[in-house]
């Protein structure tokens, strides 16, 4: 037990959470698709999760989510229908593999391969808006005992029709509103971090065909996702597209991504090195016990739900802002997890007035520029396995 409660710790500090712990003791029964490189260049290592996790249960049984989905009359009804269907139990799997390197001496990455439990929560159903919630909830066998649960709150999305508008990011933690001139019919896509912050926008229209429904994106801009930027710097910025695909059975994430290199000054892209792919899967399960999950959903809520408002209200009154990595050595994440954990564990009582104070006191450190980095700085050298997380 000692372990299990100093790994918990570590792992949810560090955020080695998804990497480290993130296995199943479940193969996928797809071949990965990362596979045909092989004949162009000899396999790398793999890096990110390797621990086993808990046997789950995929649940064939199309949901109820599926079936309004299918009877659904009108197209926005059946977008509403589509993105509500990603809610509910899954068992995820992330595979990012770089595909293309776009100078001779490029050197292909190892490819990513992570797992996770996870149960997806609607936080918001409105007629032209829905928000997604995320959250972990890992077992792990250690030594051939299952440990856990470890509960995280994991990314949120949130869903907008024909927005007027959306936040972009440009590079080296700038982030600026930008019009959108042809909305009609689209919904944008926002995606946030663990600790609410913008992660990526993008906007796109719904199709619905007999099996599936998918959402595909515009070219979208985004930060260097954390299984990165612990040891990548030799560029700054992911320009790709999203494809959202909605299933009887579960959905998926794809992503073609493009790694870039974005002038500090001008926020243009100078260069490109490299081209990547994403896959991540979500299969709905059943029996699995996300109970420590909704609990610590329940108790937190009011906290996060702070949280949100102050990046909402930040959003609306600026055109444009800059977002710190680090303050005091410390992520964003971290002040803000603490304090939602001593909630859910009974050690603080929520208060309003003192929760909103703290966020505003909390988050104001971060905004501003980091300190410049040299820019075209090769990779880090690493094998350590997990730094990073699927985003």
């Amino acid at each position: 037990m000692q372990y299990f409660v100093r790994r918990f710790c570590i792992l949810f500090s560090s955020w080695y959470f998804l990497a480290g712990c993130a296995g199943t003791s479940e193969a996928p029964k797809q071949v990965s698709f990362a596979r045909w490189l092989v004949a162009v260049e000899p396999a790398h290592d793999v890096r990110g999760g390797s621990t086993r996790g808990a046997k789950t249960e995929v649940d064939l049984v199309p949901s109820q989510a599926w079936k309004k989905l299918k009877s659904a009359k009108s197209k926005k009804e059946k977008d509403r229908a589509a993105i509500l269907a990603m809610s509910g139990p899954y068992r995820a799997s992330f595979e990012f593999q770089e595909t293309i390197g776009f100078t001779p001496s490029y050197k292909l990455d190892r490819p990513y391969r992570s797992w996770g439990t996870e149960y997806v929560y609607v936080v918001k159903n409105e007629k032209d808006f829905i928000a997604l919630q995320h959250v972990m909830v890992m077992f792990f066998v250690h030594k051939g005992k299952m440990m856990g649960p470890m509960v995280m709150k994991h990314w949120r999305q949130d869903w907008i029709y024909e927005a007027k508008d959306t936040y972009a990011f440009a590079g080296h933690g700038h982030w600026r509103k930008e019009k959108l001139k042809s909305n009609r019919g689209k919904w944008v896509q926002n995606v946030y971090q663990v600790d609410d912050s913008p992660r990526y926008g993008g906007i796109g229209r719904w199709v619905h065909d007999k099996d599936m429904s998918y959402w595909e994106s515009e070219i979208t801009w985004r930060p260097l996702p954390r299984r990165e930027f612990s040891i990548r710097a030799d560029y700054q910025a992911l320009v790709g597209r999203n494809r959202h695909t909605v299933m009887a059975d579960g959905w998926t994430h794809e992503q073609d991504n493009l790694k870039a290199v974005v002038d500090a000054k001008s926020h243009k892209v100078s260069k490109k090195i490299a081209r990547e792919i994403g896959l991540n899967r979500y299969q709905r399960v059943k029996n699995f016990d996300f109970s420590a999950g909704k609990s610590y959903f329940t108790k937190t809520q009011p906290f996060w739900s702070d949280v949100r408002a102050f990046w909402n209200n930040l959003l609306a009154k600026n055109k444009s802002f800059d977002m710190k990595t680090k303050v005091d050595g410390k992520k964003m994440y971290e002040p803000l997890f603490r304090y939602a954990q001593s909630i859910a564990d009974g050690k603080t009582k929520y208060d309003k007035k003192s929760s909103q104070a703290f966020v505003s006191k909390t988050l104001q450190t971060y905004l501003g520029k980091d300190k410049p980095k040299a820019q075209g700085k090769s990779r880090t050298k690493s094998k350590a396995k997990g730094k990073g997380s699927n985003y």
